[in-house]
């Protein structure tokens, strides 16, 4: 832990899981070493540089006090050969407090935590202020004692304490004090540091009670952003807890410690009375959040989620997701909206951890990034002129070449057999000739829906909506209406889980009291938009029939795992009947977060974009995003199975729940707080300083986490959704824009 302060879990009013930790140490304190037999290590010794025999947080002082940086002096109590007794641990005892006259602090130094793989950020007991020799050997016992059962399973003979060392030093009155980053882990950027600070030592930050001023600095100490934590204040504003000189310091430690430990380190500092600065701890920065490449592109869901708004799966993305992307390609090129050069090199759309994406800028969903230069740039104007003949002859006969395409569709679909009766080449063959038609059939309806307009307004989804009501108050049977009325499809998304799941996710209430008036007065862009529908409908029925055949051969356990071979591998595995190495261990993907409404790549990862930052965002501390039912910790309130934990502040005894949640959110803390440092490190999204977390999502309430823009919101489910995102007959999924 710290610095400042008292010992929380001793005088915390509440109980915490760090104290309820405690006690159980404390009850089992007959199995506890003698710790007078405990060996004196001196900072200052060569040996407390090894990790090994000190731990991690004493080696690392140690080093950094032999390279010359501003350490406190003090002593490890280690097991090992040496000056070792009660006369040794009181000698040095006696000559760092003073004869008791000064305060100690007793830390723990484990050869697990502060490591270049975890931190162990807060999980092992510090006990501050200790004054008399009775109290330093209770502090002793309670630090030894705070192993967890990890680390005693690690320790090879299962005692407590075997690889705990004891780190003891001054105890420092911090006027100000705080953690400092020598990068910044958030935003991936190596040349930028962050620094947290409050008044008194940084121990209320690192525990999440308190929320301090925010800087981000160049490596050179000058001050990028600043933000006061606790008000929300933006830059110019915050609390003038630390001047441009003292930034300047932090800075050069931070070079310096960059330079002794070879990369960037985590840091907790302290300056005094009489501003001296003074290093408390420094490890490893565990957790950084990938760095978005420059020039990457700005990608978002956009349009396309709701043509594929679920996960999808490998070989659903190479039959569908890429003919989209063709289809729009080729819209795009026609309508002169984007340079060839361009739209060769770049897909339109692509999947990114299984959902559909799309790039915004290159179909005009957000502007320019660079206004003034988009301005006066000729080249834009030139495309469009050059297709504006293309663009002005194809405005007249779009509508008589998408009634052609839609009849052609309509006489093939209408010419396949039961998938039961054809042959393997020919059902590769129907899949085959789905993809070059959904192709021709996104490229028209793109350009429909932004050259001919909205038309009658009437849409597929409405026209199926009232199909539905109609036929559910004449009592017919759904199955009897998809079989008769395929327009039904416009209301749910395609997917290779066979035909059956299509009448489950029909929605239930509907509402609708218009009166159905068929498929023939659709205008053409809903007309295409339904064909592609049922060009997916009939892949899927294809593919589900080959995913069949394939389990009759005893090649798969079940036939919706054919979704999990590629296109390439599908025709490859149908040529010499064997399966991709490594095929049995992949698995169906599960129900991935929603994508953030902008993002870019880092790793191939998605990272939230600015200009995606929800109304409901606080501050992102990392770990990704992820989605789930909140829970509040309560223990009465058992936790759902991807349980989002919403707390008030970020204890760091909540570290042990950290494995099992998809997010973390707070009202208050530090993204550079204990936990936010665990979350980070486990993966979990964390979002901190979102105001009214507890009140505005309450338990149940199934929230998306983004942990780079820090958005929190409340995600609605259910199939009234769907279908009330259609019922109003809008145009919601215009996939070009001009």
């Amino acid at each position: 832990m710290s610095w400042s302060g008292v010992h929380v879990a001793e005088c915390s009013r509440q109980p915490t899981v760090a104290g309820a930790r405690l006690d159980r140490q404390r009850k089992g304190a007959d199995v506890e070493p003698d710790l007078l037999s405990l060996s004196v290590v001196p900072l200052s010794d060569r040996r407390a540089q090894d990790a090994s025999l000190t731990g991690a947080k004493a080696a690392h002082l140690a080093r950094s006090a032999a390279a010359g940086l501003p350490v406190l002096p003090g002593f490890v109590l280690v097991r090992s050969e040496g000056e070792r007794g009660e006369r040794a641990v009181r000698e040095a005892w006696r000559v760092l407090s003073r004869d008791g006259r000064r305060g100690l602090v007793v830390r723990s130094s484990s050869a697990l935590e502060d490591t270049a793989e975890s931190s162990m950020a807060g999980q092992f007991e510090s006990v501050l202020d200790v004054r008399g020799w009775e109290a330093f050997l209770r502090a002793v016992r309670t630090v030894v004692g705070s192993s967890t059962e990890g680390q005693r399973e690690s320790s090879g003979n299962g005692e407590p304490g075997d690889r705990m060392a004891v780190l003891v030093q001054p105890m420092l009155r911090a006027a100000v004090g705080g953690v400092l980053f020598g990068a910044d882990p958030i935003a991936g950027r190596a040349d930028r540091m962050l620094v947290s600070a409050v008044r008194g030592g940084p121990d209320q930050l690192v525990d999440g009670s308190t929320q301090g001023t925010l800087y981000q600095l160049t490596p050179r100490g000058r001050v990028v952003a600043q933000r006061d934590e606790e008000e929300g204040a933006g830059t110019g504003t915050a609390r003038a807890l630390l001047g441009g000189r003292q930034l300047c310091v932090l800075a050069r430690l931070a070079r310096r410690t960059r330079k002794v430990f070879g990369g960037p380190q985590d840091m907790e500092f302290g300056f005094d009375a009489e501003g001296r600065l003074w290093l408390f701890q420094s490890r490893p920065i565990t957790a950084t959040a990938p760095r978005v490449p420059r020039g990457s592109r700005l990608l978002g869901p956009g349009p396309v989620a709701e043509t594929f708004p679920g996960v999808l799966q490998p070989l659903e993305e190479d039959l569908w997701l890429e003919p989209l992307s063709h289809g729009l390609t080729l819209a795009l090129d026609i309508a002169g909206a984007a340079p060839r050069r361009t739209l060769r090199r770049l897909p339109a759309a692509t999947a990114v951890e299984g959902r559909a994406a799309a790039d915004l800028r290159l179909l005009g969903a957000v502007p320019h990034p660079h206004p003034v230069l988009n301005f006066v740039n000729p080249a834009p104007g030139a495309r469009r002129l050059s297709a504006a003949w293309r663009v002005g002859r194809l405005r007249a006969a779009l509508p008589g070449l998408a009634m052609d395409l839609t009849a052609d569709t309509d006489r093939q679909l209408a010419q396949f057999p039961p998938p039961h009766e054809m042959l393997g080449g020919q059902l590769l063959s129907a899949l085959d000739w789905g993809r070059a038609a959904l192709s021709a059939l996104h490229a028209q309806e793109s350009l429909a829906g932004s050259l001919l307009g909205p038309g009658s307004g009437v849409t597929g989804a409405s026209e199926a909506l009232a199909v539905l009501s109609e036929g559910r108050r004449r009592g017919l049977e759904e199955s009897e209406l998809l079989l008769r009325n395929p327009v039904l499809l416009a209301l749910v998304p395609p997917s290779l889980a066979g035909p059956e799941p299509v009448l489950d996710r029909l929605p239930g209430e509907t509402g609708w009291t218009g009166t159905p008036l068929g498929v023939g007065a659709l205008p053409p862009r809903e007309a295409l938009r339904l064909r592609v529908r049922w060009v997916q409908e009939m892949q899927a029925a294809m593919a589900w029939e080959l995913g069949v055949r394939m389990v009759a051969e005893g090649a798969l356990d079940s036939p919706e795992r054919i979704a999990l071979l590629s296109w390439p591998e599908l025709l490859e595995r149908s040529r010499t009947g064997v399966l991709p190495d490594g095929f049995a261990e992949r698995v169906l993907r599960a129900g991935t977060p929603p994508l953030p409404a902008m993002f870019r790549l880092a790793d191939g990862r998605p990272v939230a974009a600015p200009e995606g930052r929800g109304a409901g965002a606080g501050q992102g501390a990392g770990g990704g995003s992820g989605m789930g039912t909140v829970w509040n910790g309560q223990p009465e309130g058992e936790p759902a199975e991807r349980p989002v934990l919403v707390v008030r502040t970020l204890d760091p005894g909540l570290g042990g729940v950290l494995p099992r949640l998809s997010g973390l959110v707070a009202e208050t803390g530090s993204p550079l707080s204990h936990l936010a440092v665990l979350a980070r490190e486990y993966g979990v999204p964390t979002a901190v300083g979102v105001a009214g977390a507890l009140d505005r999502f309450p338990p149940g309430t199934v929230v998306a986490v983004d942990g780079g823009s820090g958005a929190v919101e409340a995600v609605e489910t259910g199939e009234t959704v769907r279908a009330s995102a259609h019922a109003d007959g809008a145009d919601r999924t215009c996939l070009l824009y001009t």
